[in-house]
């Protein structure tokens, strides 16, 4: 009889660790945790999913041990470095480091902010545009601060990563996040060509504006279409400089007498 109970006890028991390995992890895929942030307390986890310590720390076992989260001496419970790994494959760096393949991951940006801007408009909430503004404020005072290129940069894509996660998909979420270096890629080449032109860099900004104003202000088809304009236009810019570069380079042969 002991043992029955003892068994039904140890059944319950993880049942409730599992429920507690679930809802982390649905905070995981919502963002609310994000990769290597650290894991609140013990004490206020037991609070906030309402279990006792030992359900709690049978929850985190089975999520350590699906490399979910990882937990340091010390320092506490984080969440794993999910994205890691995809990043460091050979395709993923070759995408990353060939100028002609720059275009390409252009295309794959229109298509996935546009849809992340649409869906953002459509569902997000006072929180995420919370999050948005500030991203976005923090992207117009980069302009007057005189910081590096890589700044701006990573400041210009924090925004529209923003954007993303209010989408609420967080499938299209991550897969934007295990893009991050390939993407950022496309970011730096605006920055580096366009932001020091001043008539591309105030076509940036009115961009960057309308698509903040449609998102915050809950206009799906408006953010989309700003979104997918913002994109293509920098291509055309991209393209336009080239093109100037390589007349500058047939002028000067000729000049040379190269021609």
């Amino acid at each position: 009889m002991k043992n029955a109970a003892e068994k039904k006890t140890l059944e319950s028991a993880l049942k409730i660790a599992d429920v507690v390995s679930e809802r982390v992890e649905s905070l995981i895929v919502d963002g609310v945790l994000k990769p290597g942030q650290a894991l609140p307390s013990e004490r206020r986890l037991m609070v906030k999913l309402g279990v006792s310590r030992s359900a709690l720390r049978e929850g985190l076992k089975v999520l350590r041990a699906r490399g979910i989260i990882e937990t340091s001496q010390g320092r506490g419970s984080f969440v794993a470095a999910l994205n890691t790994q995809p990043a460091l494959t050979p395709m993923m760096h070759l995408l990353g480091s060939q100028p002609r393949t720059l275009y390409d991951i252009f295309e794959v940006r229109e298509l996935l902010e546009a849809e992340s801007a649409r869906l953002a408009a459509l569902r997000g909430t006072q929180a995420d545009f919370a999050i948005i503004t500030l991203r976005y404020e923090e992207m117009l005072a980069a302009n007057h601060s005189g910081v590096g290129e890589s700044t701006r940069a990573r400041l210009d894509y924090a925004f529209h990563l923003a954007i993303c996660e209010a989408s609420h998909n967080p499938v299209l979420v991550h897969t934007l996040s295990s893009l991050t270096d390939v993407l950022l890629s496309s970011v730096f080449a605006s920055v580096n060509n366009l932001y020091h032109r001043q008539a591309e860099k105030r076509v940036i900004d009115r961009q960057h504006a309308r698509l903040y104003k449609a998102v915050t202000g809950k206009l799906p088809e408006q953010a989309r279409k700003a979104a997918s304009t913002h994109i293509t236009s920098t291509i055309a810019c991209l393209k336009e400089i080239e093109a100037e570069e390589q007349r500058l380079v047939r002028a000067t042969l000729r000049l040379n007498g190269w021609e």
